[in-house]
């Protein structure tokens, strides 16, 4: 019989596509990328384009293609301020509706941005207040300062660095660890059982935000994969990648393709190889 630690550990993990990852392209393309390359579901991103705004149609486009939505990420970019209302709660609470309705189980929601100062003074106790009030999982992203050539600007709050608060749930963005600069292990043991999403993509620790494909920057993608795995890790995974450099469809499907072959490689991979997968260092989120 083999050993315990030569046994391959695949978790309960699904991994999605970002609708942002077909950028410029529509999120109904991002359904037909996601079923034609075999993703388990997909994370709408809701932005300027209609269709991602409207629950009907997302609806309609999941029962097509016959990929779930599996996240629900609410409008926190400064593009979306006019989307689904200028009121961030009215936002969230859109977005908590429409995760019901589709099924998903996680809404991922930004830190406020410095300037929206009753919401970021009352935000760690507003989203507690909305998660106690259903199954969906506000999952709270790690962002990072603005930076241009030797200046910085904070521009979130209570803090881009979400684990110095008492979220419930976070979500780790690794482009976004890159670009504040962060050592990322580090930043996933501070989540530790809290950890309920992930957004996978590389950077190189450039200012601009850069959303690589796994594997083409210096983020320890592979090292965060593995843990998952040596965890249980039953949260999603979600390839939130930049492809709008893409010169073709074809080019950007590859793209996605390849990050998601990434993906379940390292998914896959034993638990023993991991740094991450001890217990006490990455626990499965229950809620």
């Amino acid at each position: 019989m083999a050993e315990a630690r030569d046994v391959v550990r695949i978790p309960d993990a699904k991994v999605a596509l970002s609708t942002a990852s077909v950028y410029p392209e529509s999120t109904a393309t991002a359904f037909e990328i996601a079923a034609r390359l075999g993703y388990d579901g997909v994370e709408v991103m809701v932005w300027t384009d209609p269709v991602s705004q409207d629950i009907e149609a997302l609806r309609r486009l999941s029962d097509y293609h016959r990929i779930p939505v599996l996240a629900v990420h609410a409008p926190c970019l400064l593009i979306t301020q006019r989307v689904w209302s200028t009121d961030p709660w009215t936002k969230l609470q859109r977005a908590r509706a429409a995760a019901e309705k589709l099924g998903a189980s996680t809404v991922v929601v930004h830190p406020p941005f410095r300037w929206q100062r009753q919401y970021a003074r009352d935000f760690v106790e507003g989203i507690w207040r909305m998660a106690d009030e259903t199954d969906v999982r506000f999952a709270v992203e790690n962002m990072y300062p603005w930076r241009y050539r030797d200046r910085e600007m904070l521009a979130y709050a209570p803090d881009w660095d979400v684990t110095k608060e008492d979220y419930r749930h976070f979500t780790i963005d690794l482009s976004h660890a890159s670009t504040s600069r962060t050592d990322t292990l580090r930043m996933v043991e501070r989540m530790g059982d809290r950890l309920g999403h992930v957004h996978l993509a590389d950077g190189r620790g450039s200012a601009k935000d850069e959303h690589l494909v796994p594997g083409r920057g210096d983020q320890p993608c592979a090292e965060v994969l593995e843990g998952l795995a040596g965890s249980g890790f039953d949260g999603h995974v979600v390839i939130e990648v930049n492809t709008r450099r893409a010169m073709s469809g074809a080019e950007r499907e590859a793209d996605l393709a390849e990050a998601l072959a990434f993906t379940r490689l390292h998914l896959a991979s034993a638990s023993s190889r991991s740094p991450l997968s001890s217990p006490s260092s990455l626990r499965v989120p229950r809620r």
